[in-house]
């Protein structure tokens, strides 16, 4: 899981950096550090929604593991209690 996240990051980190600043050569500072202003913007939802997407899976087995926990002590119990039943 974690390595998929950091894949995304070295991919974001590689890639949004050198696509709109090749494209646009002939642009004044001001318009670059525009630019960069919206592409880091744009990392950082990209970034937002992949913390999301990990947050969520997560939540799931935490929730499915706990399920199966839960069943698991129930099914202790009725063991000790069919040991310990005098019937």
């Amino acid at each position: 899981m974690r390595a998929w996240i950091a894949t995304l990051a070295i991919s974001l980190f590689l890639l949004l950096p050198a696509g709109p600043s090749l494209a646009r050569a002939q642009d004044s500072p001001k318009q670059d550090i525009k630019d960069a202003g919206h592409d880091t913007k744009d990392a950082a939802k990209d970034t937002g929604r992949a913390t999301k997407h990990a947050a969520q899976k997560t939540g799931h087995a935490v929730k499915k593991g706990t399920h199966k926990a839960a069943e698991k002590t129930g099914d202790a119990a009725r063991k000790v209690q069919d040991k310990t039943d005098p019937n």
